[in-house]
């Protein structure tokens, strides 16, 4: 019987510019990417800026940490400065694939680089989204932003030209960026942790503490709310949102995250009753539980590539109210989610009360059969990613 071909393990270097120890997404997915590359046998080093340079173990795999100065709107993060440090930890390191895995100075560090591995340019973050729609997307329009912003798709262009593909978390995604010109648009699927993140959690003791920590008996509507506190997330609509909605009937949310905007968070709730702010947890647990003792999911962000949080809340059996556009929309589907025009506070107040009018248990089905059928792990997600690279690279080689 003939033998099926040994698949040639890969050396993977990811150049992870927003990589924090206390940071959000890109952690969450960082360590994800360490336990997978792990679990097949790959190799994977995390370039990343940090306090001091050093090396350090973790999940299987190795973050080299090059010095930079904090970041100056979010002390968790460090600036990536040192070009040729990167470039010189490249060379020694030799990686079949080289990750960039943003468009800023880490970006442009490997698209300059002279090494022939596989260029790989992860589109973790949609800057015209994140930035100018969030400020003036309600004003102007989103598509009027995107023509006045077209220097900057044109910036991306450029950038994307260097490397050999971009990865996008969707579809939808990897489609607008094949209308705005960038260089081989690859959808590798986006996935969490569905072992983790089930209906099953939900508790009743969970539910009455958190809503005893808004001052709310069992009775009231429990929303949850779970973000980097930063403007794309849009936490002020949701907040005046809550507010309209809270005069209908007894209602809390409790917000999980942390960020820049944490101090004005806590000046604008102090007079706004039924919120709670938890701040930040490393536990996946806990969050897990919270996800699904709450009533409803709320979320702000337009500017999601994929919306790691929404798809914990589905999986979790909890219906999510989102906005219409975004990585956020693109999870959200009327069987299980209210979903508003982006920006609009009133809209989100009655998408919220909507959701509570509805069965819950029709809710909780509709998330089940989308965990099943429209999101998938995290596992498929890197299994998908590792048999792009190994193509790639092999093509290379001849």
């Amino acid at each position: 019987m003939k033998k099926a071909p040994v698949k040639k393990k890969l050396k993977i270097v990811d150049v992870s510019e927003f990589y924090a120890e206390e940071g959000g997404g890109v952690r969450t997915y960082v360590r994800q990417k360490l336990q997978a590359g792990s679990r097949a046998g790959h190799e994977i080093v995390i370039v990343a800026p940090g306090p001091d340079n050093g090396e350090s173990e973790l999940l299987g795999g190795r973050i080299v940490w090059v010095k930079g100065p904090h970041m100056p709107f979010d002390p968790r993060y460090f600036v990536m400065l040192k070009k040729k440090m990167v470039r010189e930890i490249l060379d020694r390191e030799k990686p079949d694939v080289v990750e960039g895995s943003s468009p800023w100075m880490g970006g442009w560090f490997v698209a300059g680089w002279k090494g022939d591995a596989v260029k790989s340019f992860i589109y973790h973050a949609d800057p015209v989204a994140v930035y100018p729609q969030t400020f003036f997307g309600n004003a102007l329009g989103m598509d009027r932003v995107d023509r006045l912003f077209s220097f900057f798709w044109a910036y991306l262009r450029r950038i994307s030209g260097h490397f050999d593909v971009t990865i996008t978390s969707g579809q939808w995604l990897a489609d607008k960026l094949t209308r705005f010109g960038l260089k081989n648009p690859q959808p590798v699927p986006f996935g969490i942790e569905k072992t983790l993140f089930s209906p099953k959690r939900r508790s009743a003791k969970v539910r009455k503490s958190l809503l005893e920590k808004c001052g709310l008996p069992e009775s009231a509507a429990l929303f949850i709310i779970v973000s980097r506190l930063h403007p794309e997330k849009r936490l002020g609509t949701l907040l005046k949102a809550f507010e309209m909605a809270s005069k209908t009937r007894p209602m809390g949310v409790v917000i999980y995250g942390d960020g820049p905007q944490r101090k004005w968070l806590n000046r604008r709730i102090e007079k706004l009753p039924g919120v709670y702010y938890a701040g930040y947890t490393r536990s996946r647990e806990e969050m897990a539980d919270v996800m699904a003792s709450a009533d409803a999911f709320l979320h702000g962000s337009a500017a999601e590539t994929y919306g790691l949080v929404v798809a914990e809340a589905i999986c979790s059996g909890t219906p999510v109210i989102v906005p219409d556009l975004g990585g956020a929309a693109d999870l959200g589907n009327p069987a299980y989610a209210e979903i508003y025009p982006t920006g609009s506070h009133t809209a989100c107040a009655a998408a919220m009360t909507r959701i509570l009018e509805r069965d819950r248990r029709e809710l909780t089905r509709a998330c089940a059969d989308a965990s099943k059928n429209r999101i998938g792990t995290m596992d498929d997600h890197f299994e998908m990613l590792f048999d792009l690279y190994a193509s790639m690279v092999r093509a290379r080689k001849g």
